[in-house]
């Protein structure tokens, strides 16, 4: 008995190679996205089951644009995308040129250590630094006292201290990422526009400004519209560093923490749909405009 064998045509071979990844991608990012289109315009109460929903319209919109408690949500994730995304691409440029410059064929190991931060599980960095700015028991309370000789800072536990913790623990997390976008990009610069400037008499800041500057351009942008995107998705690191609770006075109760007690603590999934969807439109807007500032910027030079 001769035993078949089961031959794909080259065109259905692509089709069926990707039909493991689509019925995944289907069952767990469309249908929830779908899915959430649906609640924002429901009242459900997830444990009646599905014939509970019932249409309620845009109440959900009008609910979460009325609710204080969105608004500062929205203005404490603003707050913190501000302090943690800025200093990001302020520190990765100049820093990204200098490793270009200062360690030849040794750049990829140096940046390879700054981007070991990025791959590394938010949940253990943030019980990392939750243990090093511990009040009592804290590594940098331990030198404040061992330099100033003050009395321990209660930096998770003060609302003027949190913010910029949770800022500093999202910036040295994303720092390396940025770099190593900054140094794929120096590579695309013709090292001719260095040698010409120098034989010219530009000095190193003058080469940064008016080559490394302009020729990064298009990686800047890049580089912001991702750290807008992810700055307004902020939830791991002040979930876990407030226990999910947002700190004193939630000063940093970001809008994805607020979706996430709206849904699974206060059990309104519509609210949280619409709130989501609202996030979303947000983020849109944003990269939009973003966009927008940087062709401004071309056609002004």
């Amino acid at each position: 008995m001769t035993r078949s064998k089961l031959r794909l045509t080259p065109r259905w071979a692509p089709f069926v190679l990707l039909l493991p990844f689509s019925i995944l991608f289907a069952v767990f990012g469309v249908f929830p996205l779908l899915f959430s289109v649906v609640l924002a315009f429901q009242s459900w109460e997830p444990t009646n089951g599905l014939a509970s929903m019932s249409f309620v319209g845009l109440e959900n919109f009008t609910f979460a644009l009325g609710d204080e408690w969105f608004w500062k949500s929205l203005g404490s994730t603003f707050t913190l995308a501000l302090l943690s995304g800025v200093p990001q691409h302020l520190v990765a440029i100049p820093l990204a040129a200098f490793i270009d410059r200062a360690f030849g064929r040794w750049r990829d190991p140096v940046s390879a250590a700054y981007f070991l931060p990025y791959i590394t599980s938010s949940v253990a960095i943030a019980i990392l630094f939750g243990a090093l700015f511990s009040k009592d028991f804290g590594l940098v309370n331990s030198l404040l006292l061992a330099v100033l000789q003050g009395e321990n800072i209660d930096w998770i536990g003060r609302s003027e201290t949190l913010g910029p913790v949770v800022a500093f623990i999202v910036f040295w997390r994303y720092v390396g990422f940025n770099l190593v976008l900054y140094l794929a990009a120096l590579q695309s610069i013709p090292r001719d526009l260095y040698e010409a400037a120098e034989l010219d008499g530009a000095n190193a800041w003058q080469q940064f400004f008016h080559i490394t500057l302009p020729g990064l351009r298009p990686m800047i942008l890049f580089g912001v519209t991702l750290s807008v995107i992810g700055g307004l998705q902020i939830f791991e690191e002040p979930f876990i560093l407030t226990g999910g609770k947002g700190g004193p006075d939630q000063v940093v109760m970001t809008v994805g923490m607020y979706v996430y007690r709206t849904a699974f603590e206060f059990n309104d999934f519509g609210a949280a749909s619409a709130m989501s969807w609202i996030l979303c439109a947000i983020v849109a807007v944003l990269t939009w405009l973003t966009h927008r500032a940087f062709k401004s910027g071309e056609a002004a030079r």
